[in-house]
């Protein structure tokens, strides 16, 4: 079975810690895109707002085929405490019956605990289990030291042994 790493990304963050996964795993990567504009501060705080409520959004690719995976990474970022509209979606449309899934969560500051927890929930009722989790605080970092905090939680939480 193969492996693959889904991700949302607003800022390029949680993109680059999703294609250091998969480029070091060798796992294929897909993006979950939300069809809401989201950038700017007016568009991030209505995004915040969407997120603490859990507020469903149009996701590109409404639907993806995760029949060849067998490992499934899933990431977001922290919105207020909460994932990202569009990876709530996303998860919430998906057949995940019999997935082993690995969450990851970049954070400002904070929050990226409660994300974990949430998407945890949410995955296990879609009939996955969690296997492993991690966060990335990425505050005042640019992207390559981003990469380098990915590279060092691949290596600390051993992720190779999920093989692909």
């Amino acid at each position: 079975m193969k492996t693959i790493v889904l991700y949302y990304s607003r800022s390029r963050k949680t993109a680059t810690v999703a294609e250091t996964l998969a480029e070091e795993l060798s796992a294929d990567l897909q993006e979950i895109k939300d069809v809401k504009e989201r950038s700017g501060i007016l568009n991030y705080l209505g995004a915040s707002v969407d997120a603490f409520r859990e507020s469903k959004t149009k996701i590109t690719p409404e639907n993806l085929n995760l029949d060849n995976y067998g490992i499934i990474y899933l990431g977001s970022p922290t919105w207020a405490g909460k994932a990202s509209p569009a990876i709530i979606t996303f998860v919430d449309k998906a057949d995940l019956k019999g997935k082993d899934v690995i969450l990851f969560a970049t954070m400002g500051n904070q929050g990226a605990k409660s994300v974990i927890k949430r998407m945890q929930e949410k995955i296990e009722a879609r009939g996955a289990r969690m296997v492993n989790s991690f966060s990335i605080k990425t505050s005042g970092k640019e992207l390559i030291e981003i990469k380098e905090e990915t590279w060092k939680k691949i290596e600390e939480l051993d992720l190779k042994i999920y093989g692909n």
